[in-house]
């Protein structure tokens, strides 16, 4: 495999999650859209509110790798190669990540900051 095909990530995700892919990418995208409408509200990001929301991601990322090795028919201990170490790093990324976008988005959206005007 000389080159990168999306469809073909497209398809063995399709595989290992069915219909709980499409959710997520569902899920994703109005998390996104209500971060972006959050961060267009409030014209900052909230130190504080960030930090909380990092530290849970911590923990988001250790999730994603629970549901990984959940939906895969391989475990941590079959991981041999460079590649396979490099694809659990990006898991635990992803994780981190949408757990502190979420997180951020969900404490903006429910205890909004107060002007001061």
């Amino acid at each position: 495999m000389k080159e990168l095909d999306p469809l073909v990530f497209l398809s063995v995700f399709q595989e290992m999650l069915g219909l709980w892919l499409w959710l997520m990418l569902i899920a994703g995208a109005l998390c996104a859209v209500a971060f972006l409408a959050l961060l267009l509200r409030e014209r900052q990001l909230v130190p504080r509110r960030l930090i909380h929301a990092e530290l849970l991601g911590l923990l988001g990322g250790g999730v994603a790798l629970f549901i990984m090795a959940k939906v895969s028919s391989s475990g941590f201990t079959d991981a041999g190669g460079p590649a396979d170490w490099f694809l659990i790093v990006l898991v635990y990324g992803a994780g981190l990540v949408a757990t502190v976008v979420l997180a951020y988005t969900a404490m903006g959206w429910l205890s909004p900051r107060k002007r001061t005007t």
